[in-house]
């Protein structure tokens, strides 16, 4: 990685597990108490950037962390020894030394699942997908300086773990790799807590785990940035992702999901269920789509299917083959709806049934698909093809208002590609933007749901509210 002296530069280290070892007795209460710190160094690092997609960096002596161009970090330990749980693990870096190399932004730290990485062959093209926790941001960072990270939620025990750094900053950060030297390279810091007496009984309530989080859009990947923004909201946000058609432009080939779609949002593909749009049917039977996706997008040719996200349903659909009412796809669709156990229900596809969008007007094909969910008490229905946002009233499939039964339509076409204007505002329009990219988060509860626009990078537009299922 060539030096910059306008970015500060990270330190980030090199394999094996180095010896350390300090006890500190604790006493209080008739407990003995002692923590082992043990040192790792990387058993692997390097870094990805979009500004040369296919050249590896692992033998690089620094690693960068920037938004323009885009560059990601991966590191890899090997965590051995421990004969005691972990009390406490944090990543320590250190900040290149490199006159007037500070930067506003040390990078967001986030867990990886993909521990099979290699450190020599890893470009941005098949980097592993970001697909973990947050476990913490850097601000503000100063050259030849260390800083560190707590991840203990991450660092469990005895294991192989991988970490990403990335941010959303242009004047970004650069780390020294484990190649710099064992003076500067980064560290896994773990201690172990090795009670030697038990503490004081105690009773612990387990608290129910998190509401599941689906989250996406639609009209995603094309040769400008719009969808390196998106995925870079989708890095800080787990949960499942979906998206609503016109995944890569302009015709949806197998190249072009490699070219511009696997780089951005390509990296939460292991967490993604997608659903098919026109543009990606511009190659004959969607072919790039449903070999890019395979499984993951349904039976190939069909694309549409179902599955559950704790107390809700969720529906994928294709408006780009027949949905008339006793086509295949309807017919499916009311038996999928009523073998439903779930209490909550929502779908997605490409094309809107309402839209204020001037490019595209409502495509009233997909009524037969607005009915069935009707009439089996869906709660939301999300789609793209218009390039915007823009958010309904609970409605009847005829578009009349209805707060008892109604269903919310969302159009969340903000993915990335250029966007479109608005024409006529439709009845029941509630919420519209067309200058911001962005991502649809819905938190689903047991019987209720919470909707968020969450914006790119330097814009402030946003939406939110919250509906119960019926």
């Amino acid at each position: 990685m060539s030096s910059r002296t306008a970015k500060a530069r990270v330190a980030v280290a090199s394999a094996v597990a180095v010896a350390a070892a300090t006890a500190v007795a604790v006493t209080g209460g008739g407990n003995v108490a002692s923590a082992a710190t043990t040192t790792f160094t990387p058993a692997a690092d390097t870094y990805v950037d979009n500004g040369s997609t296919g050249t590896n960096y692992g033998t690089s002596g620094q690693l960068g962390v920037d938004n323009s161009p885009v560059k990601r970090i991966f590191l890899r330990f090997t965590v051995s020894g421990l004969t005691a749980p972990v009390a406490n693990a944090k990543l320590r870096v250190h900040t290149d030394d490199v006159s007037g190399s500070n930067s506003p932004a040390g990078g967001t730290f986030r867990a990886v699942s993909n521990n099979t990485w290699s450190e020599t062959a890893t470009t941005w093209s098949n980097q592993p997908a970001i697909d973990g926790a947050t476990l913490g941001t850097l601000g503000s960072v100063s050259r030849n300086a260390w800083y560190e990270v707590d991840v203990t939620s991450a660092v469990t025990g005895n294991g192989t773990y991988s970490i990403a750094i990335t941010s959303t900053n242009s004047d970004g950060a650069d780390y020294d790799s484990r190649e710099s030297g064992s003076a500067t390279a980064p560290q896994l810091v773990i201690s172990s807590d090795t009670t030697t007496t038990p503490p004081t009984t105690t009773t612990t309530t387990t608290g129910q785990s998190a509401d599941p989080v689906l989250v996406g859009a639609g009209d995603i990947a094309d040769s400008g940035s719009g969808d390196t923004a998106t995925a870079n909201l989708l890095d800080g946000i787990s949960g499942t992702v979906f998206t609503t058609g016109d995944n890569v432009y302009p015709d949806g080939t197998a190249s072009q999901f490699t070219t511009y779609y696997n780089p951005t949002w390509g990296r939460h593909k292991a967490r993604t269920r997608p659903s098919p749009g026109n543009h990606d049917y511009n190659t004959s039977g969607a072919t790039g789509y449903y070999g890019y996706f395979g499984a993951q997008a349904g039976t190939s040719g069909l694309g549409y299917y179902s599955y559950d996200l704790g107390n809700w349903h969720v529906v994928s659909l294709n408006s780009e083959i027949s949905k008339s009412v006793g086509s295949p796809q309807e017919v499916w669709l009311r038996q999928d709806l009523a073998a439903n156990t779930k209490p909550c229900t929502l779908a997605y596809w490409h094309k809107p049934r309402f839209t204020s969008g001037s490019n595209h007007a409502p495509d009233s094909s997909t009524g037969p698909l607005v009915q069935a969910l009707y009439d089996n008490n869906a709660e939301v229905i999300v789609t793209g093809h218009n390039h915007q946002y823009e958010r309904f009233a609970p409605m009847n499939p005829s578009g009349t208002a209805d707060a008892t039964r109604g269903i919310r339509h969302f159009v969340a076409g903000m993915g990335g590609a250029g966007f479109y204007g608005f024409g006529t505002i439709q009845p029941n329009s509630e919420a519209r933007n067309s200058n911001t990219h962005g991502v649809l988060k819905f938190t689903l509860h047991a019987n209720s749901y919470d909707w968020q626009f969450v914006p790119e990078a330097g814009k402030t537009y946003t939406d939110s509210g919250t509906n119960s299922c019926h």
